[in-house]
């Protein structure tokens, strides 16, 4: 396996909504939702970026972009350095390929009018539509076997499975292509915790077997720390903080990421001692007037004059740990 290889690199990407109100004398103003704002990562091989953030901070926008569901308004998505927004969708087509998603209700995600085994095998007859039916029922059996689905299901519904099954349904679907990347939009956050657990360790088991590379969103800051090689937390369109999963859990410098982690139940060890100081008030501020400068001002315990005037850049403050705040050193 060779770790620094980038297979994927995201430079400043901005997926803006246009949005129309009616403004003075009523007349039409336009103005945009900044889904995401300016976010730069990458993804190597078989290591695992962990997305975090309250919901609507553009955790699952910022998904769709990179695999172009959803439209660019600047920046680039280079996949093994070729841009996809430049790409037309026939192009595009073939790229997705090594790019495969898993979406966060398993139920809602299948065609309730197909087969398990039609379900699993459509991407083949997309893809390969030269493909025997034979090599794509063989293909199929497999895939069902490595996710833990018995052959007798084949013929079945999705409405006859439970949600956990559903969910190894889609993961099967994604793994058929033996994709190089898989976009997981909060896969476990419907489905119990039990549940939860087999699902994650299934994908941990899948990346180690197959060299997978995983882009791992989720609202549970437990689950992503043990299925992440690193963590990317998000605010309002931005990245506040990204650092490895242990460094960032054992030594978190952004107020926001501080919260969040605070906000993780602690069973088998105590909480911390300022636990109490480190919750946020309040509601995620709207994206079509966000606040000035540091977009976290209006929640942050830490805020002064200059996070109304200027917006703190992300920067590094020890190896690999980079943070937005003009307190971090403070």
């Amino acid at each position: 396996m060779i770790q620094s290889e980038t297979l994927l690199r995201v430079e400043d990407v901005k997926v803006y909504f246009p949005y129309r109100n009616r403004g003075f004398l009523n007349r039409r103003e336009a103005t945009y939702v900044k889904a995401v704002d300016g976010i730069s990562f990458d993804i190597k091989r078989g290591e695992t970026l962990g997305i975090v953030g309250e919901s609507g901070c553009g955790k699952s926008t910022l998904a769709r972009a990179v695999i172009q569901m959803v439209p660019v308004h600047a920046g680039k998505v280079l996949w093994m350095g070729q841009d996809l927004v430049d790409l037309k969708s026939s192009e595009m087509r073939d790229k997705r390929k090594d790019l495969q998603m898993i979406f966060q209700d398993p139920l809602a995600s299948l065609d309730p009018r197909m087969t398990l085994g039609q379900i699993i095998g459509e991407p083949l007859k997309t893809h390969f539509p030269k493909m025997p039916k034979a090599e794509i029922k063989e293909k199929v059996a497999k895939v069902m076997e490595r996710v833990g689905l018995l052959p007798n299901m084949v013929s079945r519904y999705p409405h006859e499975f439970s949600g956990g099954q559903c969910q190894r349904i889609g993961i099967a679907r994604a793994l058929v292509l033996e994709p190089k990347l898989i976009i997981c939009d909060e896969p476990v956050s419907a489905l119990d915790v039990s549940i939860q657990a087999q699902v994650i360790n299934l994908l941990m088991d899948l990346q180690k077997e197959m060299d997978l590379s995983l882009m791992f969103i989720a609202h549970d800051l437990s689950v992503v720390q043990h299925i992440s090689t690193r963590v990317m937390v998000l605010y309002l369109g931005s990245v506040v903080e990204v650092a490895d999963s242990d460094e960032l859990y054992d030594n978190p410098l952004h107020p926001y990421t501080k919260a969040l982690i605070a906000a993780v139940p602690h069973v088998d060890k105590k909480a911390p001692s300022d636990q109490a100081s480190l919750m946020i008030d309040g509601d995620l501020p709207s994206p079509l007037s966000p606040p000035s400068g540091c977009a976290f001002r209006t929640r942050c315990p830490k805020a002064q004059d200059i996070c109304a005037q200027q917006r703190p850049v992300l920067s590094e403050h020890s190896s690999g740990h980079e943070s937005a705040c003009h307190f971090v050193a403070r």
